[in-house]
């Protein structure tokens, strides 16, 4: 009896893994959720003009980040908000279409570039694309989730960042445990996820 109480409890420590030590401020990390969408190589954009079919077109954007338009050409999209891109479309649009009821949208019509890595310990490590955003149990769990092998403690969240990488740790065992539900972040297009 005594034993299975001592292997059900270190069971238990093994699950929750040290979550409790590591100290990191995770509200801080930014959630692309609440944010407009940000455009990437490879999204479809749908963008429409407003009684004017010969100028609505499905774009999907390239490797350089742009978009081609009738009349005013290349667009920059990649890096932008549908919001700004419709801005730009609509300015340059002026000086060819004199309607002042001139209407432009720009909708995402399919995300293709929200990428992500999951690396090491995962049983289908590898790269991967999803059309909507997804949490580090989500990632992990479309990689077919951690390998018998993997430290679930000791994952790291490696965020690329203008100053270069960010090591982000993750305690894989205390999220599952319901313990440190704030390590359950957002990822955001170009992140690895990096089971040791």
């Amino acid at each position: 009896m005594r034993n299975a109480l001592l292997a059900a409890l270190g069971l238990a420590l093994s699950f929750s893994g040290c979550g409790g030590t590591i100290r990191y401020d995770y509200a801080h990390e930014p959630d692309p959720r609440r944010e407009e969408y940000v455009i990437g190589a490879a999204d479809v954009l749908h963008i429409t003009v407003w009684q004017t079919p010969d100028l609505s077109i499905n774009a999907t954007v390239r490797p350089d980040g742009t978009i081609t338009m009738p009349l005013i050409g290349d667009v920059a999209a990649a890096g932008r908000t549908p919001s700004a891109v419709r801005t730009e479309i609509t300015t340059r649009l002026k000086s060819f279409v004199k309607d002042e009821a001139l209407t432009v949208s720009v909708a995402v019509a399919e995300v293709k570039s929200y990428e992500f890595t999951v690396a090491g310990n995962a049983e289908k490590p590898g790269l991967y694309i999803a059309s909507h955003f997804v949490t580090v149990i989500e990632a992990v769990a479309m990689a077919g989730g951690p390998s018998r092998f993997a430290a679930l403690n000791k994952v790291v969240l490696i965020r690329p960042t203008p100053r270069g990488p960010r090591r982000i740790p993750i305690d894989l065992g205390a999220i599952y445990a319901g313990t440190r539900p704030e390590m359950n972040i957002v990822l955001i297009r170009g992140d690895t996820l990096h089971l040791p």
